[in-house]
C-alpha cells in the first residue's frame, strides 16, 4: 500500500518524478529493443473451433476459447511467426448474459450487458477471470496460471487489459483477497462528488435503461439503481442513450468533473489505492504488461503514482496507454510514466486515408506525424492498422475489400520508428467481419460482445493443427506477406534501433509527392532505404535523391562506389558509381527496401 503520510508532504509535481526514457541514440548504445511485435487476441474468439455461429448464440451454442486452447503447439506457431507479446483482450471477469450461478456467481442483469458474451471492458470482478474460459470453472485461476506458464515457457510475454476508467454497472468481486473492499462499498452516495468515493452519483435519481435496449435474454426482474451512477463515458445523466457506455459506471480519481475538473489528490484518493493493488495482484500472477483502456480519461497524475509504485516491485512490466489526444502525449509519457501510447490519430488515420484512396489523402501526413513527435516520443508510439475498435482492413469502408492495398501502409507502420507494432488476429488473413453476430451487427468489426467463430482464423487453426491448410491461396499469400514483414523487422538492426531520415523534401522530377513516401533507417551496422508506393493503380519510376546530410549521418561517402541490396522480397544487388542517380521502379501498392553499403 502507498505511504500516504510521506507522500502528502511533498508538492504534487515533485512527488514521484518520472525518469524519461533514453533517446534512440542511447538505445543504440545499450541495445535496448523497443521493437515489440504484439498480437492482439480477442480471447473469447481466438481459440474457438465451433463454427455454428448462431445469431445471439450462447457459449454452449457457439463455443468459446478455453485456456487449454492456448497450448504449446499454438504458442510455438505464434513464436515462430515472430510475435514477442500476446495482448489477450477480455481475460478479467466481465458482466455477461451467461448464467454462472452454479459457480457461486450472481447473474448480471441482461439490460445492462452488451451482447451474450458481454463487453470485455465492463469489468465485474477485478480479481477474477471469466469462468467460461476454464474446462473446470471452479479451478479457473489455476487454469489461467497454467496458461501463463505455457506462454513464458514458449518465450512469449502476456499483456492483459487494465480498465481503469469504469467498471460494470453492478460491480461485485467474489474473489477479492481478504481485507479488500469492493468499489463503492464505503461511498457516501448522497454526494455527487467526494474525493474518496469510488463512483460519481446523481442524488435523488433512478437509473433508466436506454431506449432501444432489446436483450436476447429475459430478465428475472427490472433493473434497479438508485441513486443513479454516472456512466463510463462521463455522462452525468440518469438517462444515458443506447450509444453511451450505459453498461458501465465511471470511476472517481479525485477529479470534480462538474466543477471545473478541480483535482483533489491529497490525500491519495481511495480509487488510486484500490487500482494499484489490482495492478500488483495481476503482476504477481505473471502478467508482463498492461494495455490500459481509455487511459487519458484518468488523470496522468494517477499514472505517475501508480506506475512508479508498481514498478518498484515489478520493474520489467510494460504499460501501454490507449490515448487519442496528441496534446497529452508528453504528459502521459514523461510525467505519467507510460512506456508506449497508441498512435491512432496520427499515423493510423493518415495511412488509412491513403489506403482508402481519399481524394485529399497524401503521404505528407506521414511527414507531419514524425515532425509532431518532437521530444523523443516516437519510440514510445505503438503502431497498428487494426485493433478491436477499428474497421477491418478487408472491408468496403477501408480497402474496398482488397487487403493488399494496405501493403505499403503496413510496412510504414512496422518500420517508421523503433516503437512497437501490433497486429490484430485475423488481420494477416484478410478477415472481413461481414456477418451480424448479435449485439454486433456486421459493422466491419469483429465482435467483442458476442460468442462467435471467426472463419478465416478457424481455417488457419485447422481444428487445432495450426497449419493453415484450410486457407485460400489469397489468404496464404497475405499471411506470407505479414510473416515476411515480421521476420524482416525482427532481423533488422536499423528498424529495431536506428535513426530516421525523411527524404520527401529533397525529391524532384518524376517523384510523386502525394503517393510515394521514402525514408532512411540506419545504425552503424545497417543502412536502409525504404520506398513506398501508395498508388493503387500506377507504377512509379523516378530517381531517388539522398541529400549530403543523410550520407554524412550514415557515414557513407557517395563519391565512392556503393551497393544497394534488396532486403524485402527483392533479390537484386545494384552497384552504383559516384554521382549516378538511384533509379527505381515501384509497382502499385508495393514497397522497395534496400540495404546501402559502401563498396570497398
Amino acid at each position: 500500500m502507498a505511504k500516504t503520510q510521506n507522500y502528502s508532504k511533498l508538492k504534487y509535481q515533485d512527488k514521484i518524478p518520472y525518469k524519461i526514457k533514453p533517446s534512440v541514440k542511447d538505445q543504440m548504445k545499450t541495445t535496448r529493443n523497443d521493437k515489440l511485435v504484439i498480437l492482439q487476441m480477442m480471447f473469447h474468439l481466438w481459440g474457438n473451433k465451433n463454427s455454428t455461429n448462431k445469431f445471439n448464440g450462447s457459449a454452449a451454442e457457439n463455443g468459446v476459447t478455453k485456456f487449454s486452447d492456448i497450448n504449446d503447439l499454438a504458442l510455438q506457431k505464434l513464436k515462430d511467426y515472430g510475435y514477442s507479446h500476446l495482448y489477450m483482450t477480455g481475460l478479467i471477469e466481465h458482466a455477461t448474459m451467461e448464467d454462472l450461478t452454479k459457480y457461486g456467481i450472481p447473474k448480471d442483469h441482461p439490460d445492462v450487458v452488451k451482447g451474450r458474451c458481454g463487453s470485455p471492458f465492463a469489468i465485474k470482478d477485478y480479481y477474477d477471470v471469466n469462468p467460461f474460459f476454464a474446462e473446470k470453472p471452479k479451478k479457473r485461476m489455476q487454469e489461467f496460471a497454467a496458461m501463463v506458464d505455457r506462454i513464458h515457457k514458449n518465450d512469449l510475454k502476456l499483456i492483459m487489459d487494465f480498465v481503469p476508467n469504469h467498471v460494470a454497472r453492478v460491480y461485485h468481486s467474489d474473489m477479492k483477497p481478504e481485507g479488500v473492499k469492493d468499489f463503492g462499498e464505503t461511498d457516501d452516495n448522497t454526494k455527487s462528488f467526494d474525493p474518496n468515493n469510488n463512483f460519481y452519483y446523481l442524488p435523488n435519481t433512478t437509473f433508466q435503461i436506454p431506449a432501444g435496449v432489446n436483450s436476447p435474454v429475459k430478465a428475472d426482474a427490472p433493473y434497479l439503481e438508485s441513486p443513479a451512477k454516472v456512466s463510463g463515458n462521463d455522462v452525468f445523466s440518469s438517462h444515458p442513450t443506447i450509444d453511451d457506455w450505459f453498461e458501465t459506471v465511471k470511476l472517481n480519481y479525485g477529479v470534480d468533473i462538474q466543477n471545473g475538473r478541480k483535482k483533489h489528490f491529497d490525500p491519495i484518493p481511495n480509487t488510486w489505492l484500490k487500482m494499484v493493488e489490482i495492478l500488483k495482484y495481476w503482476a504477481s500472477k505473471g502478467t508482463d504488461g498492461f494495455r490500459c483502456d481509455m487511459a487519458e480519461m484518468v488523470p496522468y497524475e494517477f499514472w505517475q503514482y501508480a506506475i512508479a509504485e508498481v514498478k518498484k516491485d515489478y520493474p520489467d512490466l510494460i504499460f501501454i496507454a490507449e490515448i487519442y489526444n496528441p496534446n497529452e502525449y508528453h504528459n502521459y509519457i514523461k510525467i505519467g510514466g507510460f512506456d508506449y501510447l497508441y498512435d491512432k490519430v496520427g499515423l493510423y488515420d493518415g495511412l488509412r486515408h491513403l489506403v482508402e484512396n481519399r481524394h485529399d489523402a497524401s503521404v505528407e501526413s506521414i511527414t507531419r506525424v514524425w515532425q509532431q513527435e518532437s521530444g523523443n516520443i516516437s519510440e514510445h508510439m505503438l503502431r497498428f492498422l487494426e485493433n478491436h475498435d477499428e474497421h477491418r482492413i478487408n472491408t468496403p469502408v477501408f480497402s474496398k475489400g482488397y487487403p493488399f492495398t494496405a501493403v505499403p501502409a503496413m510496412v510504414v507502420t512496422a518500420t517508421l520508428h523503433t516503437g512497437p507494432m501490433m497486429i490484430y488476429f485475423g488481420q494477416e488473413l484478410g478477415e472481413s467481419a461481414s456477418e451480424p453476430e448479435g449485439f454486433n451487427t456486421a459493422d466491419d468489426r469483429t465482435s467483442m460482445f458476442d460468442f462467435w467463430g471467426v472463419k478465416s482464423h478457424q481455417n488457419w487453426m485447422n481444428n487445432g493443427k495450426f497449419d493453415g491448410k484450410l486457407l485460400t491461396e489469397e489468404q496464404k499469400k497475405l499471411r506470407k506477406f505479414y510473416g515476411d514483414l515480421i521476420k524482416f523487422v525482427n532481423s533488422s538492426d536499423a528498424v529495431k534501433f536506428g535513426s530516421f531520415f525523411d527524404l520527401q523534401y529533397i525529391q524532384n522530377g518524376n517523384y510523386d509527392r502525394k503517393k510515394v513516401y521514402s525514408y532512411l533507417r540506419f545504425t552503424d551496422k545497417q543502412k536502409l532505404l525504404i520506398i513506398c508506393n501508395f498508388d493503387h493503380f500506377q507504377s512509379k519510376s523516378f530517381d531517388v535523391v539522398i541529400p549530403e546530410g543523410a550520407w554524412n549521418a550514415m557515414k557513407i561517402n557517395p563519391q565512392k562506389d556503393f551497393t544497394l541490396k534488396g532486403k524485402f522480397n527483392q533479390k537484386e544487388v545494384t552497384n552504383y558509381v559516384p554521382n549516378q542517380a538511384i533509379s527505381v521502379n515501384v509497382a502499385p501498392n508495393s514497397v522497395l527496401i534496400y540495404e546501402i553499403s559502401q563498396k570497398k
